[in-house]
Order: structure tokens, then C-alpha cells, then sequence
């Protein structure tokens, strides 16, 4: 019997927004905006949280980095002294190397800009990522072509290098850049690998697209490893079974006895890890979150206040249809049940329509700037469902004044 109802109460319906199209079109688009901004909100908002903790799982959550400068701040550091902190160096890396008993592998790494040519195709500031050896196995990234260096070619500075996809279609514009000859600051440096592309997004624009890397032995040739602003930085991941705060501690303990720190004067350098990040980026998540659901919100209310004044409207241009059925035997429940079918329709259309909006947009982002942008099952589902639970408040009211109308009145009305 439910499903009869409920049968013959959509049909009413669909014959309803089908008579009306420009109403049923006006009414449609508050919804369809309000949907559409907060569904657009979230959908932004999952490709950035995907990229970015897609991004951090490339940095280890048992992998610390030393470096001069903190990652999350701090109200409590003084950032005038930091500045004058010493970066840190190779010294900082021996001292793990030989000191440390939670480590299992570290590396150090500089990323500095630096000339680069190859031909007439000349950047003056191409990002040089120059490491130790074991970097391949802190960082995780994927060869297309060529290979990683040998254990000699690090230890002996060969000048050899790996370019990033952007770096490898910039300069050899399609042609395979392994086994030519490029020019690091006025270095020739054979080129023996390709990484693959990783694509924009996380906490870099393009991870290793845009980098060169070169084993650190080579780039003493070229960079001034005592400049006060060098790009430095050490990652050291730890032992199976000994957590990241023990080996913080550790780490901590061995670079100040190597700097030569009293027990009283503080640290010079600043332990980081892949967690500050996170936690930074959830509090801007929910900020996020919450402004689309305002923002969004009241573009809804909006739509919602529509849908109850066509409804109210229609109601009325139904009164004598109203009477008659309620005259036929029609219960209450029926009447509240066909209006309240017509809201939440109306109402869901609209919430759709939103939807193939955002589906829309995601592909054209997607094909202009390959972001790899998609709309989520989880979205339009949330979509439909808001605008259902719009649908059903926005009409309840009308439906309800339709309900208990008295069949005689109701009738008598189309002839008042």
C-alpha cells in the first residue's frame, strides 16, 4: 500500500514539474548553487588533502629532518636567533653516521638553485638537489628511464645526474635525455636517469619534476658549503622498533654534543617531522570544511525558502484537486505524502544538477592543469542527501496546510 502511495504521489509530482518548467527551473537554482558550492568546496578540499598527505608519505612518518629553520611555528622561538643558527652540514651527518645506534639509514642533501644548460637552452635557476648516496632509500620516487648512482659514483663525485620529467621536457623537448651532456655551473654533467613525473600538488608544486639531482660530492665542486643561507638538510629514519621520539632524542643529544652545546644553552638547530605537518594541515582543513559548509549553507537556505513558496504556490493552484481527492476517500497521510514527494524531487534535481556542475568543472580543471581533480562517490551522495533533508523541510510546511484541508472548503474554494 506504502509503495502505491508512493508511487502515485511521485507521478503526481513529475506531472507537476513538468507543467510548470520555468518555475520549476527558478526554483531549482538555489539549490543547485548551494549544492554546488559546498560539493565544490569538498571536492577541492579531498584532492588537497590527498595530494598533500599523498605528499607527506613520500617524508616517512619514522624519518626526521634537521634542519636550521622549524617547520610549524612557534610562539616561544625567538626567529631573529634562529637566523643565526649554522646550517647544517656534513659534519652533522658524520656525527649521526658515527654516533647514532637508533638509525637505521640517513642522508644529506642540499637543494640550491644554480645554472643550468644544455645547447642554446640555458635556466639560471635550476633547482640542483645534491645528496649522499642512501637518499634513495629516505625518499621515495621512481626512475622512468636510466638509473640511480652507483655507490661509487657518489663516493667519488662523479659528475653525473638524474633530471625531474619537467626538467627532462624543458630541455630535451622530447628526446631522451640519458646519455647527453648537460652543463651544471659551468660543469659538464652526463645525465644517466629520468624520475618519473609525479604531477602538481601536496606540499610542493611538483615534487621532483622540477629537480636535478646530483650526488653531494660532485656539488662541492660548485657550491659554497659554508654559505650561512644554504639549503641544507639531514634525514635520518629510524630502526624497526625504535620510535620517532626516541630517535628525536638521540639525534638531539649527538648534534649538541658535535656543535659543542652547554647543558643549559639552547639547541641551534630544529628536529622536524612529517607529524607537525599533518597536524598544521588538519587545523586548515577543518577551517576549510567549516567555511564551505557556511558559505554553502546560506546559498541552501536560500534555495530552501524557494522550494517552500512554490510549494505554498502550488498548493494553492491545487486546492480544488485537493478537495476532490480528500472527498474520494484520500487520507491525510496521501496529500502530506504527494507534496512532500514534489519538495524533496524538486529539491534532489537540484542537488544533481550541482553535482554535474562540479563533475563538469573537474574535468576541465583537470584538462587544463592535470590536477587529477575527481568527484567522490562520497560527495554525491552527501549532495543528495542534504538536498532530500531540504527537500523535506522546505515542503513540509505546505504539505502539511495542504493535508489538513477540509474536502468541502478545498472544493468549495475553486469556485470562491
Amino acid at each position: 500500500m506504502f509503495f502505491r502511495l508512493f508511487k502515485e504521489s511521485f507521478l503526481f509530482a513529475v506531472n507537476s514539474l513538468g507543467v510548470n518548467k520555468l518555475r520549476t527551473f527558478l526554483s531549482l537554482f538555489g539549490i543547485t548553487i548551494g549544492i554546488f558550492t559546498i560539493i565544490s568546496v569538498f571536492t577541492v578540499l579531498d584532492w588537497m588533502e590527498k595530494a598533500i598527505r599523498d605528499s607527506l608519505a613520500t617524508l616517512g612518518d619514522n624519518v626526521v629532518y634537521v634542519q636550521k629553520f622549524p617547520w610549524s611555528f612557534d610562539p616561544n622561538l625567538e626567529y631573529w636567533k634562529i637566523i643565526k643558527w649554522p646550517v647544517v652540514s656534513m659534519k652533522d651527518y658524520e656525527a649521526i653516521m658515527k654516533k647514532s645506534t637508533k638509525t637505521e639509514v640517513a642522508s644529506f642533501s642540499i637543494v640550491e638553485p644554480e645554472s643550468m644548460r644544455y645547447r642554446k637552452i640555458q635556466s639560471d635557476n635550476a633547482y640542483i638537489w645534491a645528496t649522499t648516496h642512501d637518499f634513495q632509500d629516505l625518499r621515495s620516487f621512481e626512475i622512468e628511464e636510466g638509473r640511480y648512482f652507483s655507490p661509487e659514483e657518489s663516493a667519488t663525485g662523479k659528475n653525473v645526474a638524474i633530471v625531474g620529467y619537467e626538467v627532462a621536457d624543458r630541455f630535451f623537448e622530447g628526446s631522451s635525455p640519458v646519455g647527453k651532456q648537460i652543463t651544471i655551473a659551468g660543469h659538464k654533467t652526463n645525465v644517466i636517469g629520468v624520475f618519473k613525473k609525479e604531477g602538481k600538488g601536496g606540499i610542493s608544486d611538483s615534487g621532483m619534476d622540477e629537480m636535478t639531482l646530483v650526488p653531494i660530492n660532485f656539488a662541492r665542486t660548485f657550491i659554497n658549503m659554508r654559505n650561512p643561507f644554504l639549503g641544507s638538510n639531514l634525514m635520518i629514519r629510524s630502526k624497526e622498533n625504535v620510535s620517532i621520539e626516541e630517535l628525536s632524542e638521540e639525534v638531539t643529544m649527538i648534534l649538541r654534543a658535535a656543535r659543542k652545546l652547554h647543558p643549559g644553552e639552547e639547541s641551534n638547530f630544529s628536529i622536524n617531522r612529517a607529524s607537525l605537518l599533518t597536524q598544521a594541515f588538519d587545523s586548515i582543513f577543518v577551517g576549510i570544511n567549516v567555511g564551505g559548509w557556511i558559505i554553502g549553507g546560506f546559498a541552501i537556505l536560500v534555495g530552501g525558502f524557494g522550494i517552500a513558496n512554490i510549494m505554498f504556490v502550488s498548493v494553492r493552484e491545487r486546492t480544488n484537486i485537493i478537495g476532490i481527492q480528500k472527498a474520494l476517500g484520500a487520507k491525510r497521510f496521501f496529500i502530506l505524502q504527494q507534496f512532500l514527494t514534489e519538495s524533496v524531487l524538486l529539491s534532489v534535481i537540484g542537488g544533481l544538477l550541482g553535482v554535474l556542475m562540479i563533475f563538469i568543472a573537474t574535468i576541465v580543471v583537470n584538462y587544463l592543469w592535470e590536477l587529477n581533480m575527481h568527484l567522490t562517490l562520497a560527495n554525491i551522495l552527501l549532495a543528495v542527501l542534504i538536498s532530500g533533508i531540504i527537500g523535506i523541510i522546505a515542503g513540509y510546511a505546505p504539505a502539511s496546510s495542504a493535508a489538513k484541508m477540509n474536502p468541502v472548503d478545498a472544493i468549495g474554494y475553486s469556485f470562491g
